[in-house]
């Protein structure tokens, strides 16, 4: 069979829910799936911020359809009535996160489980509540995870109040790689493609403004530096389209070589 990489790579026709989609991160996901000709579902809690990113998609991309819905994780209800708007759905992505920073002497019960169920039990009920469509379309699904689901924290870099990292971070992002590898096999006769990303030091804009800080980080880092969100783009990319299709069950570490030292 010959098949161009253009036409491996092409998502026209393809609709994509990307969660979390105009966050920091989200932005390039939702970008790289635009490029690639895919209309997009962008959900968040801030549905205001959703529909600003729909409508500068859809300047861009004035063939191609951009719908902003609201819809909260931690609320079942919301869930369903997400699921309840969507007809059609060939890539889901899930990638909102949301949690406080804390350390493990300051972390309490109440914040463990917000953060467990954030980061995990969230994709657990999107793809429940998601498959039917996801297996009419024999569908992809990509879950973002993170460097911290498969290395641990080194506590040096995190030795102020304002830079701590919890520990149910790390343990709900490794959950996520593993439950990703699950699905993988479990979905795989209805030929649904599961596959995940863990993302190395990608720091918010305001985060970036502390150069001590920078500097410890981008010194743990073999490319000496930090992630860019266009950097992402390719990735997710490839896993959401064909030019992956022998590919399911994956983690693609997108660090900078972090987890290689």
């Amino acid at each position: 069979m010959d098949i161009t990489l253009k036409e491996l790579f092409n998502l026209e026709g393809k609709t994509a829910l990307i969660t979390g989609g105009a966050g920091y991160l989200g932005t390039a996901m939702c970008e790289a799936l635009a490029e690639q000709g895919a209309d997009i579902i962008i959900g968040s809690r801030n549905i205001n911020r959703c529909q600003k990113l729909a409508e500068k998609l859809s300047i861009e991309y004035p063939t191609q359809v951009f719908t902003a819905i609201e819809i909260d994780l931690m609320d079942k209800e919301s869930i369903k009535n997400a699921v309840i708007s969507i007809n059609k759905l060939d890539i889901l992505i899930n990638n909102a996160w949301s949690g406080n920073k804390n350390s493990f002497d300051s972390i309490t019960n109440e914040d463990w489980e917000y953060d467990i169920d954030m980061s995990l039990n969230s994709v657990f009920r999107l793809v429940k509540a998601m498959q039917h469509l996801l297996k009419e379309s024999q569908g992809v699904i990509l879950n973002t995870a993170s460097m911290y689901g498969h290395v641990a924290p080194d506590y040096r870099l995190y030795n102020e109040d304002k830079y701590t990292n919890p520990p149910s971070y790390g343990a709900a992002k490794a959950a996520v790689i593993q439950f990703s590898k699950y699905l993988a096999s479990f979905l795989a006769p209805y030929n649904i493609r599961v596959n995940c990303i863990s993302p190395g030091p990608f720091p918010f804009p305001e985060t970036q403004q502390d150069e001590e800080f920078m500097r410890r980080l981008k010194s743990k880092n073999p490319l000496n530096r930090i992630g860019q969100p266009y950097e992402l783009k390719g990735v997710v990319a490839l896993l959401c389209s064909d030019a992956s299709s022998y590919m399911t069950g994956q983690n693609i570490c997108v660090d900078g070589g972090w987890g290689v030292w």
